[in-house]
């Protein structure tokens, strides 16, 4: 691989974990301040208030997990579990639009979830066990 090829992949993971930790990170505020939507979602899912502030905390450390380079990859892989959570949420109880916001906290987990998708793919080789080669 071209030392330019290998500075583009590594410009896009970094793009790609700094977005998901900032869009995690804004997301907090909803949940750490029990808004009405936030409320409503952990309600309707049978988990107000322990699941909000879980998944919060589990997305603080996500984030911070994220914007570390030697445990990018971890963020990336627990910001994705939580996620695909948030997706399967989303198409099974609350539905793409949750109070009518035109579907925007199903297109921000979506987002996140390429983001981490793709952080974790291109830190895929620090992963403990996986990124191992065989001697």
């Amino acid at each position: 691989m071209t030392d330019a090829r290998r500075g583009t992949i590594v410009v896009i993971g970094w793009i790609a974990r700094i977005l998901a930790a900032v869009i995690l990170v804004q997301t907090l505020f909803f949940k750490f301040t029990g808004s009405a939507e936030s409320v409503y979602i952990f309600s309707t899912l049978g988990v107000e208030p322990w699941g909000r502030w879980l998944s919060g905390a589990v997305e603080l450390v996500a984030a911070v997990l994220l914007l570390i380079p030697s445990t990018g990859w971890l963020g990336a892989l627990l910001g994705l579990g939580v996620m695909l959570g948030a997706i399967a949420s989303h198409l099974t109880r609350l539905g793409i639009v949750v109070q009518d916001d035109g579907g925007l906290l199903f297109g921000l987990a979506l987002t996140v979830s390429a983001c981490c998708a793709i952080g974790a793919w291109i830190e895929h080789r620090s992963i403990p066990l996986i990124g191992r080669r065989q001697a």
